[in-house]
This record gives structure tokens, C-alpha cells and sequence, in this order.
């Protein structure tokens, strides 16, 4: 006969909660809605605020091992070194837009329906074919041309910077930038190709040449490759947003297109050049703040804005120079309503006035 033995049940100890763990039943703000381990800008922190500030962990704040990852030739996983120019407290930035994943799917999700749209009233009411032959001249040289400035903006600025700035509300800011160069430039190739499809006698492949080898275009190719080229991510910020956006990006989208296309029968690019003019507006806003931050950082400051006077030395006369090189497009459509020069002043005043933000000298270069 055979006897069942009865299994030993174990015994395990009861978990006991004090409010010295972190998984303590109550502990302060416990019963809070509100509660948060930072000081907020304004009395309570915001959405954005919520799901940016400290996302990215930094051992100055609260690791305290150190950087639990980081590359075989730096110290950490963001040094701080990777841009010359100095912070007490890189934290201390906040978006101005406050930016964050939602509102970079839900900004451009209405500016592309947006811009569908207009191409598809305009295909309907066969608005291409009002366009002026010089006129489509323009389009598909200049436009076209202007898309290949967008993408490498896009792809090699500012995508490689928001990897390199130290904490995450700067990497959400400059990745929103660049989510908007490429944007910008997809919608100039759908417009081309709209054109192209419009029986006007588009010719939707010149644009490739001119930017290879029209010598009106060589100096922005050249500014356009030498910003790609900056090693500080902050430099590259600075000198493309600045300068370069405020020298060549609105001189060629604001003071010309924006202001000729009408007179010219052309009422569906403003629509398309007016969604990247508007997407630069925002990115200087935060452009602003965070140099502006640093430029007045009570440590820091004064080193930082001689940092910055070097950086518009270095590359105002090459922003400059691409934007004397435009001079002759100015000429090529058949309406025209505004001179170059006062094109030029008009968008140098508009970087007279950011520098005065954030308290740099302007620059003789500006007043030549």
C-alpha cells in the first residue's frame, strides 16, 4: 500500500513597506497629481516639461556610478566637451515650443495636410497652367535647387547635433529642427513632381545641375557643406540659424519667393515656402533662448559670448558671399517688385536684431 507524503509548503517572509524603500506605500506627494523632482518654469510643470526633463539620465544629477554607457574615445555618453561653449547647468534650457514626440507628429501631420490640399485645389483648377514660362524657369531651377539646401540642413546639421547636446530637451528641440528640413525638403520634391506632371514644360530634372553646377548656386552649395562639416554642435546651431538662416534662408524664401510668386500667377508655392518659413520661425525661437541662456550664464557668459563673436566672424562673410551669389535670380522673373539690395538689407536687419537678443555686437561686415 503505498503512502502519500504530503508536500512542505514554504514559507517566504512578509514584505513589510517602510518609507524607507522606494516602493513605500506612502511617502511625500504620494497622494499628488503634481508631484515632480524638478522646479518647473512656470507655479506647475507642463506636459512637455513632464515627459522631457530627464529623460536622458546625467551623472551630475542623479548617477551616481557614472555613465552606464558611453564610446570607446569619450568619457561618457554626452560629454560635455563636444561644444566649446560652457553652461552652469545645461538643465536649465527649455523649449520655448515645448516640443516633444506628440507634437512633432501632430505639427507637421496639419502642415502636410495643409499643403496636400493646396497642390490638390490647385491641380484641380489647373492652376500650373497659369503659371508664365519664365516663371516655371524659376520654379524649376531655384525651387528645385533650394530642396538639395533643406535636405543636407536637415540630414548632416542637425541630425548630428542633436545627438551630441547634453541633455534631452536640447536633443528634442534640434531633432524637431531637423524633423523639419526634411519635411520642408520632401514637400519641394512632391511640388517638383507635381510640375513635372503638369504638361507645362517642367523640367523636373534641371535642378540637380544647377545645384551641381550653376555658379549662381555655388556659394550656398559651399556654405551648406561647409556647416555640415562643423565638428561643436553648438556651432553648427549657431551658424546655421543665425547666420546662415538668416542671410541666405530668408533672403531667398521671405524676401523673394514669398514676395514675387503672386505677381507672377503663382498663388500654390507661398502656401509650400510659407510652411518652411514658418517651421525657421520656431527653430530660431528656441535658437534663441538657448543662446541667449548661455550668453548670460553668470559663470560662463562673458567666455561664451566671445566664443559666439568668433563664430560670427568666422562665418557671416561666408553667409554673405552665398547670398551676393543669388543677386542674379532676382532678375529672372518676369515680374519683379523688389530689388536684391533691399532684399539683403531686410534680412540682415532681422539678424541685427537676433544678435541684439542675445546682447553679441554686431558684426561691420552688417553694415557694409
Amino acid at each position: 500500500m503505498t503512502q502519500t507524503t504530503a508536500t512542505p509548503v514554504r514559507s517566504f517572509p512578509k514584505q513589510e513597506f517602510t518609507d524607507a524603500e522606494a516602493g513605500a506605500l506612502d511617502f511625500p506627494s504620494s497622494k499628488s497629481r503634481t508631484y515632480n523632482y524638478f522646479k518647473p518654469t512656470k507655479l506647475r510643470a507642463t506636459t512637455y516639461e513632464d515627459v522631457t526633463v530627464d529623460v536622458q539620465p546625467d551623472p551630475d544629477r542623479h548617477l551616481s556610478q557614472g555613465w552606464v554607457y558611453g564610446f570607446a574615445d569619450a568619457p561618457g555618453g554626452y560629454p560635455k566637451d563636444w561644444t566649446t561653449l560652457k553652461s552652469s547647468d545645461w538643465h536649465l534650457f527649455r523649449d520655448p515650443n515645448e516640443e516633444w514626440e506628440q507634437t512633432i507628429f501632430r505639427n507637421n501631420a496639419n502642415i502636410v495636410r495643409q499643403v496636400q490640399q493646396n497642390l490638390a485645389n490647385a491641380r484641380g483648377a489647373h492652376a500650373f497652367e497659369g503659371f508664365s514660362p519664365t516663371w516655371v524657369r524659376f520654379l524649376e531651377r531655384n525651387i528645385g535647387a533650394w530642396m538639395h539646401a533643406e535636405h543636407g540642413l536637415g540630414m548632416h546639421v542637425f541630425v548630428a547635433a542633436q545627438r551630441s547636446a547634453p541633455t534631452n530637451m536640447l536633443n528634442n528641440a534640434i531633432c524637431v529642427n531637423s524633423v523639419h528640413k526634411l519635411r520642408f525638403a520632401q514637400d519641394l520634391a512632391l511640388y517638383n513632381l507635381d510640375l513635372s506632371e503638369a504638361e507645362i514644360g517642367f523640367d523636373g530634372e534641371v535642378h540637380r545641375d544647377v545645384w551641381q553646377n550653376d555658379p549662381v548656386w555655388q556659394g550656398v552649395r559651399e556654405n551648406v557643406e561647409r556647416l555640415t562639416s562643423i565638428g561643436d554642435w553648438a556651432e553648427a546651431v549657431f551658424a546655421t540659424n543665425v547666420v546662415y538662416e538668416s542671410l541666405v534662408g530668408v533672403l531667398f524664401r521671405s524676401h523673394l519667393v514669398m514676395q514675387i510668386a503672386a505677381r507672377n500667377g503663382d498663388y500654390v508655392t507661398p502656401t509650400i515656402v510659407g510652411a518652411g518659413e514658418n517651421d525657421y520661425s520656431r527653430d530660431l525661437n528656441y535658437t534663441r533662448t538657448l543662446f541667449s541662456m548661455l550668453a548670460k550664464d553668470v559663470e560662463h557668459g562673458e567666455a561664451n559670448r566671445v566664443i559666439m563673436q568668433g563664430w560670427l566672424a568666422k562665418w557671416i562673410p561666408q553667409s554673405l558671399a552665398a547670398a551676393r551669389s543669388l543677386q542674379p535670380i532676382w532678375s529672372q522673373p518676369l515680374e519683379k517688385i523688389i530689388s536684391f539690395q533691399s532684399s539683403l538689407d531686410a534680412s540682415k536687419a532681422g539678424l541685427v536684431a537676433t544678435l541684439n537678443d542675445l546682447g553679441l555686437t554686431e558684426p561691420k561686415e552688417l553694415s557694409a
